[in-house]
């Protein structure tokens, strides 16, 4: 199962340690040297899937500046498939070096 790279970059940021909204939004950034933007409503989207998935949970909540900050983790069916998807990008990568490598008989 493949999915998509908005969804990998996020389960990616998660895997290190529980982060709010907008570090999410960062790391994705970074990670992705920003080739990623995600935008606030399309990230809640996403988490809010990806947490009916079992993919994600509620780490916890601090009212920071009047505002609730919520941090989400990466939850061990969220830790399988970023590993599932890790082991298919490496085969599939491995499969398309292989087939540059070979010269075609002229």
């Amino acid at each position: 199962m493949s999915i998509r790279e908005p969804t990998f970059f996020i389960l990616t940021a998660l895997a290190k340690e529980p982060l709010h909204g907008y570090g999410i939004i960062r790391t994705v950034d970074e990670l992705s040297e920003g080739r990623i933007k995600l935008q606030a409503g399309t990230l809640y989207a996403a988490l809010d899937r990806l947490a009916g998935e079992g993919r994600v949970s509620l780490d916890r909540e601090e009212a920071v500046d009047g505002r609730l900050r919520r941090y989400y983790r990466l939850t061990e069916g969220g830790r399988a498939l970023l590993t599932a998807e890790v082991e298919l990008l490496r085969k599939n990568a491995s499969l398309a070096a292989a087939r540059l490598r070979v010269i075609p008989a002229v």
